[in-house]
């Protein structure tokens, strides 16, 4: 269970290595696994570990090689087995997916978080609107990778295309009402180093976002998401005083959040 320590530090909700099959995505980090028995058997291994979420990669990434990030890695009965028996702890299951036939397994499957929704072809991008409602009417989260750096070009011009698109289609899934957390991807690489998040929460207000629906997106919806809306997400009485002190109003202007002059972490303040 996740801790609830005062003590100097955040509280982390870990997934342990995410389930992928044999030199699939990410596969370095120690998760592989390959049809159902062992899939179910990877749940297993992470609910005994104290995992407070299951990770798995429908489809293959942008940093590993042999799988394209358009190509699913696993079948819908494969992803549904996971969920269930993730379900069956009372664990959520959130997938990484970037290709729209995986996006759609995904759904179908019945996870709860949807990383990335990229809808990228082998050449492009092309969203399923369709795939769209369903997320909504099943109330999934979707983690909107979109917190980088905007200093200088970082990603392939084929890439920055991608992104850009992928960014637009964000912008029409939440006038859809998907719920969009703000996510960073943080180390994945040069532009998105760790403490990134705040430049997500502006990229989403770029995108036509309210103010507090950008605030939200990193804090109240994310506290839904990683089921921790009873103590966190927002301020009240009885929750967790998780909070940052930024020198200005970011009702008003977003960018305030990069000023950030104190940390209070469980009600201790950390400054500098």
């Amino acid at each position: 269970m996740p801790s609830t320590s005062t003590e100097a530090g955040p509280e982390i909700l870990a997934a342990g290595p995410p389930i992928t099959r044999t030199r699939g995505h990410c596969w370095f980090l120690g998760g592989e696994a390959d049809g159902i028995a062992a899939m179910e058997a990877a749940v297993e291994e992470r609910i005994a570990r104290g995992a407070d979420v299951v990770k798995i990669m429908a489809t293959g990434g942008v940093i590993t090689p042999g799988w394209g990030p358009h190509q699913s890695q696993y079948t819908r009965d494969e992803l549904a087995a996971v969920t269930r028996a993730a379900h069956a702890h009372g664990r959520p299951v959130t997938a990484h997916a970037h290709g729209r036939e995986g996006m759609a397994d995904a759904v179908a499957a019945g996870v709860d978080g949807i990383e990335h929704a990229s809808f990228f072809t082998e050449d492009g991008v092309e969203p399923d609107w369709r795939t769209v409602a369903a997320v909504v009417e099943a109330g999934i989260f979707i983690g909107a990778t979109e917190a980088w750096l905007p200093t200088g070009s970082m990603v392939a011009p084929h890439m920055a295309e991608r992104v850009e698109q992928r960014s637009a289609n964000f912008a029409r899934m939440h006038r859809e009402g998907a719920r969009l957390v703000c996510c960073s991807d943080a180390g994945a690489g040069p532009r998105k180093p760790h403490g990134v998040l705040p430049h997500g929460i502006i990229h989403l207000g770029s995108l036509g976002l309210a103010h507090t629906e950008a605030l939200a997106s990193a804090t109240t919806l994310a506290a839904q998401a990683c089921g921790l809306a009873d103590r966190k997400g927002r301020i009240a009485v009885g929750y967790d005083a998780d909070l940052i002190a930024v020198a200005g109003n970011p009702l008003r202007r977003l960018e305030t959040l990069l000023d950030i002059r104190a940390v209070i972490r469980a009600g201790r303040v950390f400054q500098g």
